[in-house]
């Protein structure tokens, strides 16, 4: 994981965007904003579009220490493995047949997984990220837009992957949380 401080967030107070940037910048922005809120500020992580809460309270130099240990929802990097290559061992539980038919494969069970999981990604074409980008923007508008116009319209149109329906739909809603909402929609290149 990248250090927390430089997680990319977007700030919003009702349906207007305050702050987007990393959570460092976009928390201090929310704090000094805070005072003279007139609605809810919501910060929301634009990986996974999930609402994070995180404590505002006191100097920045407190404010910036407890980001600096926050986690969130990501999971924690593991140490095992081969970090230094990008290889993080976990766990796999396979039936014993699974097992008997890795064992036969040229380089062992690893290199054949390996293989395996580049050759389901060539033939996903977009699949997951699409699955993905769609399950984070709902996460945004559920949480920001829930009780907007036309949601489940919405709903129904970013899950039916019909981004022109998608942008009608949301023709009634704030600019901003329908721009961001579109941003969060579109897949993520995998590398």
């Amino acid at each position: 994981m990248d250090h927390p401080l430089s997680m990319p967030c977007t700030a919003f107070v009702g349906g207007q965007r305050l702050a987007a940037g990393d959570l460092a910048d976009v928390a201090l922005a929310v704090n000094a904003r805070m005072e003279g809120a007139q609605a809810p500020i919501l910060i929301f992580d634009d990986a996974t579009g999930a609402q994070i809460d995180i404590d505002l309270r006191g100097t920045t130099a407190q404010i910036i220490s407890r980001l600096a240990a926050y986690q969130g929802a990501r999971p924690e990097a593991r140490k095992r493995g081969r970090p230094k290559l990008g290889v993080v061992a976990r766990e796999v539980t396979l039936l014993p047949r699974h097992w008997d038919w890795l064992a036969q494969q040229p380089g062992g069970a690893s290199q054949a997984l390996r293989r395996l999981v580049e050759q389901a990604r060539k033939e996903d074409k977009g699949r997951t990220a699409t699955r993905l980008a769609h399950e984070r923007a709902y996460r945004f508008m559920a949480a920001l837009a829930g009780d907007f116009l036309d949601f489940e319209a919405v709903s129904r149109a970013l899950f039916a992957d019909d981004m022109a329906a998608l942008a009608t739909a949301m023709e009634g809603w704030p600019g901003d949380v329908r721009d961001h909402a579109l941003h969060l929609a579109r897949p993520v290149e995998e590398d």
